[in-house]
């Protein structure tokens, strides 16, 4: 007679199963809360900031080789202060000569203070951090991850991209610091951006705002010092500097969408709007407004191309138009409405840069700016694919299955 087995095995697997089971479900409650209270306290400090009318020059830069030969000459040529703010720096060629022109301008006597996101450049070691900072260089680290919010902290990031110099001379906008942007990475070269360099009364705002990150950060406060601060001529160019966090940016959208009377053009690495957004966007289609959109044909992030498919589809069936970048990566950040507003900055039109990131975006209303820019558009447009709704529309399994996922946390794409 044969022996009987005890379902001791199968009992245990059961227990293991339900063990796990309640541990997700309590790792997601955590989570859902730690976002939520951290988002809740992230609002009640945020505060609404935005300058007057201000005016300054502006030079643009498209291609990261003509602003980086710029930016490191303006540095070099630094007598007093060197502040700057970065979302990535990475520990490449380009990471390094950067610091190595720093650690010499410090040396020199120069006041270097260097804020960097502390997610966006991972790549910078420890080791670097202590060169840095016996050459003479100030160095602190922004958004850390940090209790009693591991997760919301862990999304929100300073995506703004802002240097000062001397007090005289400031550059914004989606340049980041890495060898891809000097077009030395083949997967995403020849690399596409729009980086703002002024001169003129913007620059105190940079400094400004600059200065309220470092003090949020750094250990070593700055207190206000009129050094910082020279006197500085009035350019002829009319604008408006905003700094956002927090969700403060949906707003100004709005805003900008509602202003169209003709024409909206949307230049974004990444299409994922807010539903009052995109809604704001439909409005403007029924009534008339063209809208076009410029868009990678290649995507750096996973799922954040199939995340807009779905806002792609309304919008061409709306009758917008849709192009797809096809000569290299399309970082640009840029709106412009009707020919009279254009938006330049650091923020992507995404849930992201709307609800989680800060950002610093500039509003020029010039019109021999914006016609500049215009034609920089214009030549976008040619290195462009037009997209269709039967390519978008044609079935696709894995991309189908791509979307539902994005679609499922499109928040934090």
């Amino acid at each position: 007679m044969g022996k009987l087995t005890k379902p001791n095995g199968g009992r245990f697997s059961m227990k293991f199963v339900v063990i796990l089971g309640g541990l997700l479900v309590l790792f997601i409650i955590w989570l859902v809360l730690d976002f939520s209270l951290g988002r809740k306290k992230h609002l009640l400090i945020a505060n609404k900031v935005e300058t007057g009318i201000l005016h300054s020059e502006f030079e643009i830069f498209t291609h990261g080789k003509d602003f980086f030969r710029s930016y490191f000459s303006e540095i070099q040529k630094a007598q007093k202060h060197l502040h700057i703010l970065y979302y990535i720096i990475k520990n490449d060629s380009l990471g390094q000569e950067f610091f190595t022109i720093l650690k010499k301008k410090a040396q020199e006597g120069v006041e270097v203070r260097l804020l960097i996101d502390r997610l966006g450049s991972l790549t910078i070691k420890k080791k670097e951090v202590k060169d840095l900072k016996t050459a003479g260089i100030k160095v602190a680290f922004s958004n850390r991850v940090k209790l009693p919010f591991l997760f919301y902290s862990a999304q929100v990031r300073n995506h703004r991209k802002i240097s000062i110099i001397d007090g005289k001379i400031g550059f914004m906008g989606g340049f980041n610091i890495g060898k891809e942007y000097i077009d030395e990475d083949p997967k995403f070269s020849p690399w596409r951006d729009y980086q703002l360099k002024l001169t003129g009364e913007g620059v105190h705002f940079l400094q400004s705002a600059f200065l309220q990150d470092w003090n949020e950060y750094a250990s070593e406060k700055v207190h206000h010092d009129p050094r910082l601060f020279p006197p500085l001529s009035k350019g002829s160019i009319r604008h408006q500097l905003n700094p956002t966090e927090a969700g403060l940016l949906e707003g100004i959208f709005i805003d900008l969408i509602k202003k169209a009377d003709q024409s909206i053009i949307i230049g974004t690495p990444y299409f994922i709007p807010s539903s009052p957004i995109f809604k704001e966007l439909l409005a403007a289609r029924r009534r008339g407004v063209q809208i076009t959109l410029i868009v990678p044909y290649t995507s750096d992030h996973i799922l954040v191309q199939e995340a807009s498919y779905r806002f792609l589809r309304r919008l061409l069936k709306a009758g917008a138009q849709v192009y797809q970048y096809q000569n290299g990566f399309y970082h640009a950040k840029t709106i412009l409405i009707d020919d009279k507003i254009c938006d330049i900055g650091t923020a992507n039109f995404d849930r992201r840069s709307l609800f989680l990131n800060k950002e610093i975006n500039c509003y020029i209303y010039d019109p021999a700016f914006i016609k500049r820019l215009k034609s920089v558009i214009d030549r976008d447009i040619l290195d462009s694919k037009k997209l269709s709704l039967t390519v978008l529309n044609k079935p696709n399994l894995w991309r189908s299955v791509k979307e539902t996922i994005a679609g499922a946390v499109c928040y934090f794409l």
